[in-house]
């Protein structure tokens, strides 16, 4: 079956209509020329006053013989002439409508050619927008709008794939780290004949390395869970959560001569309360693991604009500005530098944090403090519903 091109068939259209209309035109010329030409009314002549005879003028049936004569022979020359004028306006038509079909689909084209010189690896090319604006103008600048985002979706995937494809290849080294010392600890131990004492410690440096596996695998689903989305909410007050992570770390602070400073305002939200827990029981956690002896640790809640903002920053060793921010990432420290973690720490803390945070649809900000240490700033949006208006807590630890 004979496949036209647009162009092909937007020409023939245009000839049919053009042949059509002129044949239809030439049908009603002869129409009107055959039933309309030649009836004149012949008068009968006399002589004049110079008294001349004239001939006797002709009889009626005569001029109608003599007219229908001519009609006929009119008529008979305008079919082939028309005819002729019919199949050159044609041809005209078609050379004229392929040319008009030609610049009516070149935006069209340069369409189509753009699109397949674009590949995954080449999404930077656009469709030029001509002028004036017309349908093909918009349609042009709808391309390109397609395009921004397949580009912009393109650049996602590929930056969530490699952070996939980093973020498995670390957690299977710290999975590793666990069972290569498990089984180191097993052959060294069975290697000849173990004492008791010997098979007491293997089982303890065991226990150990599967501890750390159950915390790094506990963490990471954690983590899948925080990206997962929402499950329930719940109205839950950061204040109230805050407090219970002071008290659960007040021990550890207390061992490392760690001055608490609280300042916790009402900030309500609406979320998953295990997974907001989480995120200020890791943020505490990091605060006090990660601070110096005899250092200091501020934590602070409250509302700011529609949004329920948490504070916390404690001292530490001195971080660079720029790495502050990659300390988001998971068994990232700094430029890209893997640590040992326990699966809460800073391994995969942080990374739980943002990843609660983003689930809520907050945003967290992380940026070193002069001196050392960090501060951290979670903002969520606040549960409008919530009963605020709570007096603050204020209390200082040594």
């Amino acid at each position: 079956m004979l496949r036209l091109t647009a162009r092909a068939r937007l020409t023939l259209l245009l000839t049919a209509l053009v042949a059509v209309s002129g044949a239809g035109l030439a049908g009603l010329t002869y129409l009107l020329r055959r039933n309309g030409v030649f009836f004149t009314q012949l008068t009968p002549t006399s002589s004049d006053s110079s008294g001349i005879p004239h001939p006797p003028p002709p009889s009626e049936a005569e001029v109608r013989d003599i007219a229908d004569r001519v009609a006929a022979e009119t008529l008979s020359a305008l079919l082939p002439r028309a005819g002729l004028a019919l199949v050159v306006v044609t041809v005209v038509a078609a050379v004229l409508g392929w040319l008009v079909a030609g610049r009516v689909l070149r935006p069209i084209r340069v369409i189509s050619s753009t699109a397949q010189r674009l590949s995954a690896e080449n999404l930077t090319e656009r469709v030029p927008v001509s002028t004036p604006a017309d349908e093909l103008s918009a349609l042009a600048g709808t391309v390109n709008e397609m395009l921004d985002r397949i580009q912009r979706g393109v650049a996602e995937r590929d930056r969530i794939l490699d952070s996939q494809r980093l973020f498995t290849a670390n957690a299977a080294h710290e999975l590793r780290t666990p069972l290569t010392t498990a089984r180191t600890a097993i052959d060294v131990t069975l290697d000849g004949n173990p004492s008791r004492a010997e098979l007491l410690a293997m089982t303890g440096d065991v226990r150990d390395a599967v501890e750390h596996m159950q915390r790094v695998l506990n963490g990471l689903l954690l983590l899948s869970r925080s990206q997962a989305g929402l499950g329930t909410q719940e109205p839950v007050d950061l204040a109230a959560v805050a407090t219970a992570a002071l008290d659960a770390a007040g021990a550890r602070a207390a061992a490392a001569d760690i001055a608490v400073r609280s300042e916790l305002r009402p900030a309500p939200v609406s979320g998953e309360p295990v997974l907001l827990e989480r995120m200020i029981f890791n943020l505490v956690d990091n605060a006090v693991r990660h601070n110096r002896a005899g250092g200091q640790l501020a934590i602070g809640t409250g509302t700011e604009n529609g949004r329920a903002v948490l504070r916390i920053s404690n001292t530490g060793r001195e971080i660079p500005p720029g790495e502050a921010q990659t300390l988001l990432e998971p068994f990232v420290h700094g430029q890209g530098t893997r640590v040992r973690t326990d699966g809460l720490g800073l391994g995969l803390g942080l990374s739980i944090v943002r990843a609660v945070a983003l689930a809520h649809q907050g945003r967290i900000e992380v940026t070193a403090r002069p001196g050392g240490g960090l501060g951290i700033t979670v903002e969520l949006p606040e549960d409008s519903m919530a009963t605020a208006d709570r007096p603050a807590r204020q209390r200082e630890r040594p």
